[in-house]
């Protein structure tokens, strides 16, 4: 729904930015009733921080699966690290 006009401006369309066969697709399941505040320990990146510390929002994702599997679920991940793959961009013409 919002990710298949940046992945066509950054020349990864339709590898990414498309479910279908052959793409390699990150679904998150959202539930929009979800009102929480975010701190930086329940975000699931490498750094100490966010400039969103403390900010309510509403909406959180539930579920995230990555090529068919599930790696964030009910907020916690619970995939396997390195499980990501670089995928290199077309020249844009």
């Amino acid at each position: 729904m919002v990710s298949t006009n940046p992945a066509k401006i950054f020349g990864l369309y339709p590898q990414k930015g498309s479910i279908a066969i052959g793409s390699d697709a990150d679904l998150v399941l959202w539930d929009p009733n979800v009102n929480w505040k975010i701190k930086t320990d329940q975000l699931h990146m490498p750094v100490d921080y966010t400039p969103f510390e403390g900010i309510e929002v509403q909406g959180k994702p539930q579920v995230v699966l990555s090529r068919g599997q599930i790696i964030i679920d009910d907020g916690e991940f619970v995939g396997n690290a390195g499980l990501g793959k670089f995928i290199k961009r077309k020249a844009r013409l």
